[in-house]
């Protein structure tokens, strides 16, 4: 999937401004931004459910709009509303999306694979919220998709349904899918993405793996007494060592075993603990940084 110099307005209003990025088959990529950042209206132009107002977007090789039909045979979408009428059986309903497409999914291992064998008798207002979501993601999966966009897959979701749908995630992506993965649950884009987009503003602010984005911040991080001298850390160990407003503590060097064993050594020797130490930056830090360097002008 390929998003060049894309523009979507209302009237007055540019919510997607000149955004590019391209999503890969084989990968997850996932899409972030706050609210109101342009991610639905961007999605919903590939999905060729919104018209752009300019710029180029081609979807396994075909335009959202002009070639909408033969998309619509290549594509899975996956709503956070769901989208499915109240008293609808998930059996049922299953078997109807498999039906519609056509393209060789079994119904019954549908509904077990996103783990709903207990309830396929339910209908859709029985189910709670996690529940619901993974039934919307069975019948994106129904298309057997070339390429795939989730919205929110875990949303409402228990611990166990999460891993599940990591895995399934995951595993559309190894059979050679383009999956578009939009959320703001950033350990679950840490967790799954190949590629990250970072929407800010309608511009497309931060666009890599996480391995890039993290490029030029790395580091050893960690908490520790508001007692601890960043100044004579600094000095002991030859490397710069900042605080940041939350209290995280940067030690700007490679994060070698070298290096944390001098650390713990220097905090046990002044009696300062050391806490919730990391060698790399949250993508969550990561989001934040990005957000805030890009500022809220246009």
């Amino acid at each position: 999937m390929v998003v060049e110099d894309l523009v979507v307005s209302y009237g007055d209003l540019r919510a997607v401004d000149h955004a590019s990025f391209t999503a890969v088959q084989g990968e997850v990529t996932v899409i972030l931004g706050p609210n109101g950042a342009g991610k639905t209206s961007t999605i919903e132009v590939c999905e060729g459910f919104r018209t752009a107002t300019s710029g180029n977007v081609t979807v396994s090789g075909l335009h959202p709009l002009r070639d909408h039909a033969a998309l619509t045979r290549k594509m899975g979408v996956m709503l956070q509303g769901g989208g499915v009428y109240p008293s609808s059986r998930v059996s049922e309903v299953v078997r109807l999306y498999v039906d519609l497409y056509d393209k060789g999914a079994s119904a019954d291992e549908l509904v077990d694979r996103v783990g709903l064998g207990h309830r396929r008798d339910h209908t859709w207002k029985r189910l709670s919220g996690g529940e619901q979501q993974r039934l919307s993601l069975a019948l994106a999966l129904a298309a057997v998709p070339e390429v795939a966009f989730l919205d929110e897959p875990t949303a409402g979701v228990d611990v166990s349904g999460r891993q599940d749908i990591r895995r399934i995630v995951t595993d559309l992506a190894a059979t050679g899918c383009a999956v578009v993965l939009a959320t703001h649950e950033l350990d679950e884009a840490e967790r799954l993405a190949d590629c990250i987009v970072i929407f800010h503003h309608g511009r497309v602010v931060a666009n890599g793996t996480l391995a890039d984005l993290r490029r030029g911040n790395d580091g050893l991080r960690f908490t520790s007494s508001p007692e601890l001298d960043p100044g004579a850390l600094s000095r002991d160990l030859g490397a710069e060592v900042t605080r940041g407003e939350d209290g995280l503590v940067l030690v700007s060097a490679d994060p070698t075993t070298s290096l944390i064993a001098r650390l713990s050594q220097w905090l046990a020797d002044h009696s300062l603990p050391l806490n919730d130490l990391r060698t790399s930056e949250t993508l969550e830090a990561i989001f934040q940084r990005i957000i805030d360097a890009t500022g809220d002008g246009r």
